[in-house]
């Protein structure tokens, strides 16, 4: 039995923001002081850095569960199963419902029970949960997935990464550019086909590191301090994730057995374009060996940082040849990485 991902879809919302939507924003410091440069200078140096032009904000009738439910469905088409038989459904997110122009996180029920209902699955056998993860959370809901499988008390799961960040940001700090909102899923079972899951790795660094990411204030001091957005120390999360992610992915690559000229893709968080340029570079100097061209498929430029979707999404868009210059075949070997708050590691090595 090899347990692998028989089915993908992907929910790409239609609302652009592109760069040039950022002019007229009122960006500021942390302490609230003016930030001594004109919009367009900081745009263009927030752009160097991320490689991010535009990003997709959710349209305002649909939350988070709406979009992963939009993209189960895909999912769940493309991998040709019925509903009813699914035994778990996970559903990575990191901040709830949250409708458009509130502040309010709403997880009752979870997103997962949502998305059932909304499937109009009856079998109470199918088990909904949802999981905070940080970014890595599609990735460990495939890994969950996987466990179940493995022990016996699942054939069939449905992993959903569903995330609406736009909503969460504070529009006077520059590091609400970077965020983004979209939706992955994917179903996991049992086969008898050659491949699948072939390792996997997971690590928890809190020590000091747990809090890189958070909820804050706004930069905006004459805003309510009781109302919280996403905070992160960018740097600290820079430095943690060159330092770690590659070594996280080494070890699952060495507990595969597979060599490393033998991966033909990584599918790694679209977190900050540099950032994962300087992961993939740190990873292959472990082995001392070149970096492929083309290894790194991409697409945060056009859809930013959805958190929990970006890795399903990417593995969506290459599947239907939505990526130019991108495709899998079958039986090419992939590696799966993420890193984010908490802070969080995953990877896992894949035979397509």
């Amino acid at each position: 039995m090899n347990i692998k991902i028989t089915g993908t879809g992907s929910y790409i919302p239609k609302g652009i923001e592109k760069n040039e939507d950022f002019y007229s924003h009122q960006f500021l410091n942390e302490d609230g002081s003016t930030i001594n440069y004109p919009n367009e200078v900081i745009v263009d140096k927030f752009k160097a850095i991320t490689g991010i032009s535009e990003r997709r904000y959710a349209e305002e009738q649909l939350t988070s569960s709406d979009l992963g439910f939009l993209a189960a469905q895909k999912a769940i088409e493309d991998a040709n199963v019925d509903p009813e038989t699914l035994d778990y459904i996970i559903c990575a997110h990191n901040f709830g419902d949250v409708k458009s122009d509130t502040i309010q996180t709403d997880v009752l029920p979870c997103l997962a029970s949502r998305v059932k209902h909304n499937l109009r699955i009856k079998n109470p056998k199918c088990v909904a949960y949802d999981i905070l993860f940080g970014c890595p959370g599609w990735v460990e809901g495939v890994i969950q997935a996987q466990a179940y499988i493995k022990a016996g008390m699942a054939k069939k799961c449905l992993v959903i990464g569903s995330e609406t960040l736009s909503r969460v940001v504070d529009k006077h700090d520059r590091d609400s550019m970077i965020y983004s909102d979209g939706a992955g899923a994917t179903i996991v079972e049992a086969t008898d086909e050659e491949g699948g899951i072939l390792a996997h790795n997971t690590a928890s660094f809190t020590y000091d590191e747990a809090y890189y990411l958070f909820f804050g204030n706004s930069n905006n001091q004459d805003l309510d301090k009781d109302t919280r957005y996403i905070k992160m120390h960018g740097r600290k999360i820079y430095e943690f994730a060159l330092n770690n992610v590659p070594l996280a992915m080494k070890e699952c690559l060495d507990n595969s057995g597979v060599d490393i000229k033998d991966v033909k893709k990584i599918l790694i968080h679209q977190a900050n374009e540099k950032m994962d340029e300087a992961i993939i570079k740190r990873f292959y100097r472990l082995y001392k060996t070149p970096e492929p061209e083309g290894i790194m498929p991409m697409s945060i430029h056009k859809l930013g940082n959805s958190s929990v979707a970006t890795v399903p999404t990417l593995f969506d868009l290459i599947r239907n040849n939505k990526l130019e210059n991108q495709q899998i075949e079958k039986g090419d070997v992939i590696i799966f990485a993420s890193v984010g708050a908490g802070m969080h590691i995953n990877a896992i090595v894949y035979k397509y």
